[in-house]
């Protein structure tokens, strides 16, 4: 069963399927917010709570996510499922973290036109020797990164270690963490950072919808 919201946008010329992170559904205020830049922009977002989080929802309380193949599979059964129920537009697929971790997973798999992630988990915090980035080096879908520089799934400096590929394209915002937050002595503010991660990703949404 699809839990699903569609964020509308004006004269759409892309659709943007986002999911959302480990800890927080579609419901959280980074999910809200970013799909409603981004539909500001002409860029129609659907966003979805995978399964485990609507058991979280319904009974209040919290539980982790499944396991890596049955997320795969919700997405690639949504995906069909939006195919199949709305109007035909350049299809792209991401997420915050987790959600846009398994986008990179099923998007060779899927007819979509790139990846946009916000804050992908390349390890788990203090774990950087458990990577997430093998699959990335061979992916054929192109991917867009933005990631805090110090977020603590993968900072500015274990990046630079990482081979990501030739269509995996990274953006740091200076001094953000998970959620692409600046500290306030950066003099960075974060809607800041919001707003160049929306235009990064819209940027990266008109070049490739063609």
């Amino acid at each position: 069963m699809f839990d699903i919201q569609i964020v509308p946008a004006a004269e759409p010329v892309a659709r943007l399927i986002l999911a959302h992170g480990a800890g927080a559904g579609m419901q959280s205020d980074f999910m809200q917010d970013m799909a409603t830049r981004l539909a500001k922009h002409h860029v129609e977002v659907v966003l979805f709570n995978f399964p485990y989080m609507q058991t979280m929802i319904k009974t209040g309380k919290r539980r982790p996510p499944e396991k890596a193949d049955k997320l795969q599979s919700h997405y690639i059964a949504l995906k069909q499922y939006v195919d199949e129920t709305r109007a035909a537009l350049p299809t792209f697929i991401g997420g915050k973290s987790m959600g846009g971790r398994m986008a990179t997973l099923v998007a060779d798999t899927l007819d979509v036109r790139g990846v946009v992630v916000f804050g992908y988990p390349f390890h788990p915090p203090g774990k950087p020797e458990k990577t997430r980035v093998d699959h990335l080096k061979a992916i054929t879908t192109p991917v867009c990164i933005i990631q805090g520089e110090r977020d603590t799934f993968g900072n500015k400096d274990d990046i630079r270690e990482y081979d990501l590929g030739v269509q995996v394209n990274c953006h740091l915002l200076e001094d953000g963490d998970h959620s692409l937050k600046p500290r306030k002595a950066s003099g960075i503010s974060y809607e800041t950072h919001l707003t160049t991660a929306r235009d990064i990703a819209v940027a990266f949404i008109n070049k490739r919808r063609h």
